[in-house]
């Protein structure tokens, strides 16, 4: 068992005074085009948190932050935003209360749009002396509900992704979109909230992004405890 809730507070007990990591998966509940779900970026901030835990015996999940700072995606049904600064000011609290039980503390954040709150929050834990750091996939592609996200989503949970109704959104780099984002929101680009192209998924190329986002986040858990023992 690698999750918090499976386990009671003495199994916690045992597992943290070895040393454990904790790893946070830090999502949103927000409109993922007409083809993929609403936890999107939590369902998959999970899998690679679990994946990761499997296979790293110092590591344990907790249960995700599903809600974050969605803004720009407000204007399609669904979309449920606490906002930048709440997300900050949580994710602040959890640290300081994970720092109790556990030496290190991962963001695993898979939402875009939580970048700023999480950057922020980490440094705000740093300043106070606890080792926290965020991790993000560094996949290519497309920007939202593409076909990265859509080929991931095929490996995580395909029951829950309608092909029949996948389609392409606005198609232009980051760079381009993200003045027009910050000011009218994702509908000013898209009308059906994708941003790039979800043609040539597959569970495939799903299952290869996330073992390549395994490796990279036990990386950066073996990473921090070299670190602690050098120290």
């Amino acid at each position: 068992m690698n999750r918090l809730e499976e386990l009671t507070w003495p199994d916690v007990a045992r597992r943290a005074g070895s040393g454990r990591t904790l790893l946070l998966p830090v999502g949103s509940t927000e409109q993922h085009g007409p083809h993929l779900p609403l936890t999107t970026d939590t369902d998959i901030a999970v899998a690679v948190a679990d994946a990761a835990a499997r296979r790293h015996g110092h590591l344990l999940v907790a249960p995700p932050l599903a809600y974050g700072s969605s803004g720009e995606h407000q204007d399609f049904p669904g979309t449920l935003s606490i906002g930048a600064d709440a997300a900050e000011l949580v994710l602040v609290e959890l640290g300081r209360s994970a720092a109790v039980d556990f030496t290190a503390l991962i963001l695993v954040s898979t939402h875009g749009g939580n970048a700023v709150p999480v950057a922020r929050a980490v440094a705000r834990l740093g300043t106070e002396g606890h080792p926290v750091v965020a991790w993000s996939p560094s996949w290519p592609g497309d920007l939202h509900a593409g076909r990265t996200e859509t080929s991931v989503m095929l490996a995580v949970a395909p029951e829950r992704v309608h092909l029949d109704r996948a389609e392409a959104g606005d198609p232009r780099p980051i760079g381009t979109l993200l003045p027009i984002l910050r000011r009218r929101g994702v509908r000013a680009v898209s009308a059906n909230g994708v941003l790039g192209d979800p043609a040539g998924a597959t569970p495939e190329e799903g299952h290869r992004l996330l073992a390549g986002a395994v490796d990279e986040l036990i990386g950066v858990a073996r990473g921090m405890e070299t670190t602690r023992r050098c120290r």
